[in-house]
C-alpha cells in the first residue's frame, strides 16, 4: 500500500511540477503528516524531492528527474490501452494525439509488457454508440473540442423550438449512448447542450478561468439522474408477470425500472406483482407498456387502462 502511494506521489510531482503538502494529501487521500513522512522516505531512497519554502512553496523534483514505467503490473499496462475510445477520440479530432501518446507509453514500458496493447485489443473492444444510432459525429464537435481544451469562451447558436444564441464557457464533452453533449458554464451555473443541435460555434478569443473544484463525471451523474427524475413526473399502477418484470428493462428508463421493482409488492399465486411505475406521461407510458404485451396489466389511471384495452382489442381484431 505504501509503495503504491510513494510511486503515485512521484508521478504527481512529475506531472504537476510543484505541489503543496495539502494538495498532495488531498490527491493521495492521506494526512499532511503522512505526506511529510513519505517525502522523507523518498529522499532517503535517493529521489530528489526538494521543498520550496515560502507562501508559494511546495514540493518539486529537481534535476529533471523522471521515473520510467517499470513499476506497472501487466493488468495496469493493459488497462492503459483501454482508457480511451478510439472512435470518440477521432470524432473530436484527437486520433493523432492519442496514437502518439500510446506510442510514447509503449516505448517506456519494459520489454516484458510490450505486447500489452495487442493483448488488450484481443480481449476487449469498446463500441460506445447505441444500436441504429447516427454514426457521423455532429458537425460542430471538433470546434467545441478545441474550445474545451483551450478553455475558450464561445458563442453558440442552438436549435430549440427556435434558434437561440448563447455565450458559454465550455467545461467538457460527454458521450452518452452514442449522443454527444456539451457541459458549459453560463452565468453562475452549468447547463447541458445536445451537440447535434448546435448549428454554429464562434470562438471569442477570450479564455476563462476554470473552476478547479468542478468534477465533470460527478456533475454528469447528478444531471443525468435529475433529468430522468424531472421527466418522469407521473405515476401509473401496473401488475407485472414474472416475464414482464424481466422484460421491463427493455421498455422503460433504468431509473423507472429500479423504482418499480423496489416498490413491488409480494407476488400472488401466479407470480404477478403490483407496483407503481414512474412515467413521463400517460401517452408515453401507453407506447412503452405495449412493448410488454400480455405480461403487464395497467390498473390506474383509468384512461391509460382504457387506451391499453382499446389497443389490445385492435390487435385481437387484426390477428383474428
Amino acid at each position: 500500500m505504501r509503495a503504491s502511494r510513494l510511486i503515485s506521489l512521484v508521478l504527481l510531482l512529475q506531472s504537476r511540477e510543484t505541489m503543496t503538502a495539502a494538495e498532495l494529501a488531498r490527491e493521495l487521500e492521506v494526512s499532511e503528516r503522512t505526506v511529510y513522512r513519505d517525502v522523507e522516505a523518498l529522499s532517503a531512497a535517493g529521489v530528489p524531492v526538494y521543498a520550496d519554502q515560502g507562501r508559494h512553496g511546495g514540493y518539486r523534483l529537481v534535476g529533471g528527474y523522471r521515473t520510467r514505467l517499470t513499476g506497472l503490473s501487466r493488468e495496469e499496462a493493459e488497462a492503459l490501452f483501454l482508457s480511451g475510445l478510439p472512435g470518440p477520440a477521432e470524432d473530436m479530432g484527437l486520433a493523432d494525439a492519442v496514437a502518439a501518446a500510446e506510442l510514447k507509453v509503449l516505448a517506456a514500458l519494459p520489454e516484458s509488457l510490450r505486447d500489452a496493447p495487442k493483448h488488450a485489443g484481443q480481449h476487449f473492444h469498446l463500441d460506445a454508440p447505441g444500436w441504429f444510432g447516427h454514426s457521423e459525429p455532429p458537425p460542430m464537435l471538433r470546434e467545441l473540442a478545441r474550445a474545451v481544451w483551450r478553455d475558450e469562451v464561445v458563442e453558440l447558436r442552438y436549435r430549440k423550438a427556435e434558434e437561440v444564441t448563447r455565450t458559454v464557457r465550455p467545461y467538457g464533452l460527454v458521450l452518452k449512448n452514442g449522443v454527444w453533449y456539451l457541459v458549459a458554464a453560463v452565468g453562475g451555473g452549468h447547463r447541458t447542450y445536445r451537440v447535434e443541435r448546435i448549428t454554429a460555434v464562434r470562438p471569442t478569443g477570450e479564455t476563462f478561468e476554470r473552476d478547479e473544484d468542478f468534477d465533470l463525471p460527478a456533475h454528469w451523474r447528478g444531471q443525468a439522474e435529475e433529468f430522468v427524475r424531472s421527466m418522469l413526473r407521473e405515476e401509473v399502477t401496473v401488475r407485472l408477470s414474472p416475464t414482464g418484470r424481466r422484460a421491463l428493462r427493455y421498455a422503460v428508463e433504468p431509473y423507472a425500472m429500479r423504482r418499480a421493482l423496489e416498490e413491488a409488492g409480494e407476488p400472488d399465486e401466479e407470480g404477478w406483482v403490483t407496483t407503481t411505475l414512474p412515467v413521463e406521461s400517460a401517452t408515453v407510458a401507453h407506447s412503452e407498456l405495449l412493448r410488454l404485451g400480455p405480461e403487464v396489466e395497467v390498473i390506474a389511471p383509468p384512461e391509460l387502462r382504457a387506451a391499453m384495452a382499446e389497443s389490445a382489442a385492435r390487435l385481437a381484431a387484426l390477428y383474428r
